[in-house]
């Protein structure tokens, strides 16, 4: 199993800032100067929400720099997204990660941590204020308990930060996999009520569906980084790309479909408990109700030999409701079967484009 890291927390409300304005497109240096503290209530529905997220080439590469020198194979590796809204748009300027500490460092004060790394920054005059947060993931794991109290958290205090997940193992094939993710905001209003109960999803209509959306994501640089960008690629040789073409499926279908089976598992364990639970009920509902015809039978006989009736009894101390089990971790379950198939289908349709390709290719040479 892949390792998880514990619940992150925000450092305090209203900490992402508002820039108004109507031309701004630039996301790269921005001046903290200039922006205008207009912070956002608590978990409302604000008036324009975060439409699309605009990203420096710079936080990505810091991002993948991060997983690159700590993450250890499964290792999780976490860190903060710096930047500003402007409309309905969402721009990642900077980030900074989470420093590894282990249990035994009680000390360690990590709100505190990122408090005095947003007042340095904003000492150097470089975008200080906090908009999410990221997180890196295995083979698309990240559909957890965790992920989902911390972004809860984050929203809360700060309406329009996400979460970016970043697939190591995806962008070592060749494409950036990067995206990002916020609440719906029907999941915000049922974890606000923390009533994760079969009748409070039902009456929520929640879905495994509907409870994170994704947010479009561009990456945009200076004119200038274009500008070197374009001097290096014409600098350096000409990469191989023949493996591109390559006919032999990795062994990441056959990890993915490994996990999606575990997962199954885990959903068919979930099911079987609710099915218990559901069994129970039925029975203890059948016991009530032979115990009430009982209790009516025999004051009937004391009526008729003009006896006082039995006395009121409370049924709910004698037959005491049975806890439903919780829903979310299904919906979480099914939420991960959900996302390893969109990638079983991507990876799919990319090798069955090849294997036509080829077979159109040798037919007409035949």
């Amino acid at each position: 199993t892949h390792s998880t890291r514990a619940q992150r927390t925000p450092p305090g409300a209203g900490m992402a800032s508002r820039k108004e304005g109507t031309g701004s497109t630039a996301a790269s240096s921005s001046s903290t100067g200039g922006v205008a503290g207009k912070g956002k209530g608590k978990g409302g529905s604000g008036d324009s929400a975060v439409k699309q997220v605009q990203i420096d080439g710079l936080v990505v590469l810091k991002i993948i720099k991060h997983y690159q020198e700590e993450g250890q194979g499964t290792e999780v590796v976490q860190g903060v997204l710096l930047g500003l809204v402007v409309e309905d748009r969402l721009e990642i300027t900077n980030c900074f990660p989470f420093p590894q500490h282990t249990e035994d460092d009680a000390d360690f004060d990590e709100v505190q941590y990122q408090m005095e790394m947003m007042r340095s920054l904003r000492h150097v005059n470089i975008d200080h204020l906090h908009v999410g947060w990221y997180q890196s993931t295995y083979y698309g794991s990240f559909v957890t308990r965790a992920l989902l109290d911390s972004q809860f958290s984050y929203q809360h205090a700060i309406e329009e930060s996400v979460v970016l997940i970043y697939d190591p193992i995806k962008t070592a094939q060749g494409s950036l996999s990067l995206k990002a993710y916020r609440l719906t905001p029907k999941l915000m209003e049922v974890c606000k009520e923390k009533d994760f109960s079969p009748e409070a999803l039902k009456k929520a209509n929640i879905t495994f569906e509907h409870m994170f959306e994704e947010v479009p994501i561009v990456i945009k640089n200076s004119h200038l980084i274009n500008v070197l960008m374009w001097e290096l690629e014409k600098k350096s040789a000409v990469a191989d790309k023949h493996e591109l073409l390559s006919l032999a499926s990795s062994n990441h279908l056959g990890k993915n479909l490994q996990l999606l089976m575990d997962r199954v598992d885990d959903m068919s364990q979930d099911i079987v408990k609710y099915n218990t639970y559901m069994r129970n009920t039925s029975k203890q509902q059948q016991q009530k109700h032979q115990y009430q015809q009982r209790r009516q039978q025999e004051n009937m006989q004391r009526q008729s030999r003009g006896e006082p009736p039995l006395p009121e009894e409370d049924l709910s101390k004698l037959f005491k409701p049975l806890q439903p089990p919780a829903r979310m971790d299904s919906l979480l379950i099914a939420g991960q079967i959900n996302t390893y198939c969109q990638n079983i289908k991507e990876f799919t349709a990319q090798n069955l484009g090849k294997l036509f390709m080829a077979q159109a290719l040798q037919e007409y040479n035949n």
